[in-house]
């Protein structure tokens, strides 16, 4: 309707199955042996470092970020603990041509001071009102367990070590999973 500021829209076809789950192939970062750095120790966050589950920059929310490390010393970054779980839970899916049998090492930092901790040593925080990268729940990993409950006390949650979280993590954390990377539309 000229004038009337009314914007007609065209009609457009829902993308296809294929065009739907289109996804980002995200290359891991090699080791560099002038680091000093051992080949499976944790790193400092590359600035250009995406997220294989996500996308996102880890180096943008590093007080979420977590690491992997596979044999040959290669390294994904996450923005957050859930995405390096869901990483974990199903790495070829992430990763073709990985192995889970390949991951050597995977860290996340301790929430409150910053510091790279083996993920299967890290104490979690479900279900508090601290909101990750995404904006939404997430796990917020703790040194101990006297500091997760300190934490939980003032913010809410249960606390969980990391033995639960690899087998399956809480739905509500699970449903963050932004793609389906391969998965096989419904009916074929």
């Amino acid at each position: 309707m000229p004038g009337s500021g009314a914007v007609r829209s065209a009609s457009v076809a829902p993308p296809s199955p294929a065009e739907a789950d289109v996804c980002r192939s995200i290359l891991p970062h090699t080791y560099d042996a002038r680091s000093g750095l051992p080949r499976h120790a944790a790193r400092p966050i590359p600035q250009d470092a995406r997220c294989p589950v996500c996308g996102m920059f880890p180096a943008r929310t590093p007080r979420w970020a977590a690491q992997l490390i596979f044999d040959d010393g290669a390294a994904y970054f996450f923005d957050s603990p859930v995405s390096l779980l869901l990483y974990l839970q199903d790495v070829g899916r992430y990763s073709r041509g990985r192995l889970h049998t390949e991951v050597r090492a995977s860290y996340v930092q301790d929430f409150e001071t910053g510091t790279w901790l083996p993920l299967d040593s890290a104490w979690f925080v479900h279900g508090s009102d601290a909101l990750g990268p995404m904006r939404a729940g997430n796990l917020p990993p703790f040194r101990t367990r006297s500091d997760a409950e300190a934490f939980a006390r003032r913010h809410g949650g249960q606390i969980l070590s990391a033995a639960p979280l690899r087998r399956a993590l809480p739905d509500a954390l699970r449903r963050q999973a932004p793609h389906r990377h391969g998965a096989r539309p419904p009916g074929r």
